[in-house]
């Protein structure tokens, strides 16, 4: 699960525009030094009702979860945080800000990093061992390995399987590759019209 709603970019925020990807107004386009109102009521919907939608179902079902969780999001919600502790559900990173770190300096993305870890340390009770920044750039790996603390990321698409990597340190390094065909920006690319569609995606996929 990826929570990432109060990370967006956002003038309430500190950011110099609006955020533009991951919703659905298609084509959306950042609104320099302006507020962009549609976009700020949607991304507000997932922490006002879409999390407590899946975690009531997720907690019903019994399914377990890893939440991958941006950190500015976890500081916004600490009613969602308790709610993920409580549910006993792994907490992993998802960076301190949900951006396109592609041209974000190296210090500052070490900054970033640090931070996030310290809010989990301060609101989820213990530090997360696993990273997903999400949009990441040929820095963040080396970063997260020379944080120290985490056992794994899943910034590649390289893979079914999990993989281990001493690229950037004398120990291994756990890969766990993500993926963005079982996920529901499926629904954005293929432009499914119901979940049975997706339901059927999903099967034919991972058959």
């Amino acid at each position: 699960l990826n929570y990432e709603e109060g990370g967006e970019k956002c003038l309430l925020h500190g950011d110099t525009e609006s955020e533009k990807l991951l919703s659905e107004i298609a084509g959306a386009d950042a609104y320099p030094d302006q507020r962009h109102a549609n976009m700020e009521s949607l991304y507000d919907y997932g922490s006002r009702a879409g999390f407590w939608r899946l975690h009531d179902l997720f907690t019903r079902k019994q399914v377990p979860c890893t939440v991958y969780a941006v950190g500015m999001a976890l500081e916004r919600n600490p009613a969602a945080c308790r709610a993920m502790v409580q549910a006993g559900w792994e907490v992993a990173s998802h960076g301190y800000r949900w951006w396109d770190y592609q041209n974000v300096s190296a210090d500052i993305e070490r900054e970033h990093i640090n931070r996030a870890v310290q809010i989990h340390k301060d609101l989820i009770g213990c530090r997360p061992v696993g990273m997903y920044q999400g949009k990441p750039n040929i820095n963040t790996r080396r970063l997260v390995v020379e944080e120290g603390g985490f056992l794994y990321d899943s910034d590649a698409y390289d893979d079914d399987l999990p993989y281990w990597t001493t690229e950037h340190c004398n120990r291994p390094h756990l890969i766990i590759p993500y993926t963005l065909s079982e996920n529901d920006m499926r629904f954005a690319i293929n432009g499914f019209s119901h979940g049975g569609e997706f339901a059927t995606y999903l099967k034919d996929s991972l058959r």
